[in-house]
C-alpha cells in the first residue's frame, strides 16, 4: 500500500493578514503500486498535461487545467482521506505558535484516524522542509501509526513526483468547497466526489 500527503492552507494564525483560515492534510491511498502507476499514467497522459507542463498544484493551475485534471483521474483506482482544521476552533498554545508541531500534530491525527483504511503502508510526502523537521516527522509517524498501518515514511520532491501533486489537487479542491463566497467552490470537489472515502472536520 502507498500513500502520498500534501496540504492546503497553511499553519499560521494571522488570518487578518493572510493566513489561511482552514487548513486541510490530505491521503491519497493506493492498494498497490500497480494501482500507482496505473494513475501516473492517466495523469502524464491527460489532457491536462498537454495543456500545462509544470507541476500541478491547486493554487497556480487554471481552471480548464483543473477541469481536465480531475477528468482525467476521477475513474483512477486510489481513494482520499482528509481533516479539516478550522483554526477558529484551535486553543492550544503550541499549535497555535509552533508551526512545525501543527503540521506534524494534524498530519498523525489523520493518519491514526484512518477508519482502518491504512495496511502496512509506506508514506510518501513533499520533500519540503529542512532535514531536520523531516526527521522528526518521519519518526513521530511511524511511532505514533496505529499498530500495522505504516511500514515506513519518506519523502519525495513534489515537483518530480505527479502522485504528491494528485495529493495537492485533492486537499486544493477540499479547500476551495470551504470557500462558500466563491460560486465554483464546490466545483471540483464534486468531480472528485467518486474517490473520496472520508473528510473529517476536526474538533
Amino acid at each position: 500500500m502507498l500513500v502520498y500527503i500534501d496540504e492546503s492552507g497553511d499553519a499560521g494564525f494571522r488570518v487578518e493578514q493572510g493566513s489561511s483560515p482552514v487548513f486541510i492534510a490530505a491521503m491519497v491511498i493506493f492498494d498497490s503500486t500497480e494501482d500507482a502507476a496505473l494513475t501516473r499514467q492517466l495523469i502524464s497522459g491527460s489532457a491536462a498535461r498537454q495543456m500545462h507542463r509544470g507541476e500541478f498544484k491547486f493554487s497556480k493551475c487554471r481552471e480548464p487545467v483543473r477541469d481536465r485534471f480531475f477528468q482525467a483521474i476521477v475513474a483512477a483506482p486510489f481513494r482520499v482521506r482528509a481533516i479539516v482544521v478550522r483554526k477558529a476552533v484551535i486553543q492550544s498554545a503550541q499549535l497555535r505558535t509552533d508551526k512545525e508541531s501543527f503540521y506534524q500534530f494534524f498530519v498523525k491525527q489523520m493518519l491514526r484516524h484512518d477508519n482502518g483504511r491504512l495496511n502496512d503502508a509506506r508514506v510518501i510526502i513533499d520533500g519540503s522542509g529542512d532535514r531536520e523537521f523531516r526527521q522528526k516527522l518521519s519518526t513521530a509517524i511511524r511511532r505514533r501509526g496505529r499498530d500495522g498501518a505504516i511500514r515506513d515514511c519518506r519523502f519525495s520532491d513534489s515537483k518530480t513526483e505527479p502522485l504528491i501533486q494528485l495529493a495537492d489537487m485533492c486537499a486544493g479542491a477540499i479547500a476551495r468547497s470551504y470557500r462558500p463566497e466563491r460560486a465554483d467552490h464546490r466545483r471540483w470537489l464534486d468531480m472528485l466526489q467518486p474517490r473520496i472515502d472520508d473528510v473529517w472536520e476536526f474538533r
